[in-house]
């Protein structure tokens, strides 16, 4: 109700998806400090567009897939062999997907998961600081400007 009058409303919280669902506008503080600001969105696109994310049933074949959706990808992909797990920066949307799809298909890579997923604000808490929101030791994540729910 005070919000569509024009009223601004201040929330600070370290919960990220919940400034994702209600904030307008964020601002990220890191050490007292404003490191960044924006809509929802905007912060969401200093990190890139979209990460395909893909689990191998055999770990042992991740190399072999890093190499073939290297190319696909706008950066390196990450690996976390332990999850049998390759994470890579992407833009093109489901293209890239179905191509992602064919070559580990075509090179008889076995998934057990496969995503194309858009960074979240966590992933952009983590690029603008270096630490993980769960991380923070009482750091405040965000400051959520003008709630519109």
């Amino acid at each position: 109700m005070l919000v569509p009058g024009g009223t601004s409303l201040l929330l600070t919280t370290q919960n990220l998806e919940e400034a994702d669902l209600l904030a307008n506008n964020i601002v990220v503080i890191d050490h007292g400090k404003v490191i960044a600001e924006g809509t929802a969105d905007q912060l969401k696109a200093q990190v890139g567009g979209e990460r395909l994310e893909v689990t191998l049933a055999d770990g042992a074949q991740l190399a072999a897939a890093q190499e073939l959706l290297e190319p696909l990808g706008v950066g390196t992909a990450s690996l976390e062999s332990h999850r049998r797990s390759l994470v890579m920066p992407v833009s093109g949307g489901a293209a890239v997907l179905t191509e992602a799809l064919r070559r580990l298909d075509a090179a008889q890579i076995v998934l057990e998961d496969v995503g194309l997923r858009r960074p979240t604000l966590d992933d952009v808490f983590l690029s603008l600081t270096g630490y993980a929101t769960e991380q923070a030791d009482g750091h405040v994540a965000a400051q959520v400007q003008e709630a519109s729910r």
